[in-house]
């Protein structure tokens, strides 16, 4: 499903406009990139929680070469997903 769909859906089921539906997708959106920026979690009742882990600087080898290579330290989304969002797929 794309932004575009999810657009679409909110103008269908809420019935606002087709502007109004995207301000709303997209404010949602920003505030969870915003939160999730400042290293905050981002919980959503009966779907799931997002995070950002910090990993660490660790060396590495390019499959092609076996040349070790330096993985310099980032941090990474991760999503667990709720019981309610599980039982529901399942």
């Amino acid at each position: 499903m794309t932004k575009i769909e999810i657009i679409q859906n909110v103008y269908e089921k809420l019935g606002f406009s087709k502007k109004d539906s995207a301000d709303i997708v997209e404010s949602v959106f920003d505030i969870i990139k915003d939160c999730l920026a400042q290293g905050e979690r981002v919980k959503i009742s009966g779907f799931g929680n997002f995070m950002v882990k910090e990993k660490r600087a660790r060396r590495g080898r390019n499959p092609q070469t076996g040349q070790e290579i330096s993985i310099t330290a980032r941090r990474v989304l991760t999503f667990k997903s709720s019981q309610v969002l599980r039982k529901a797929l399942n």
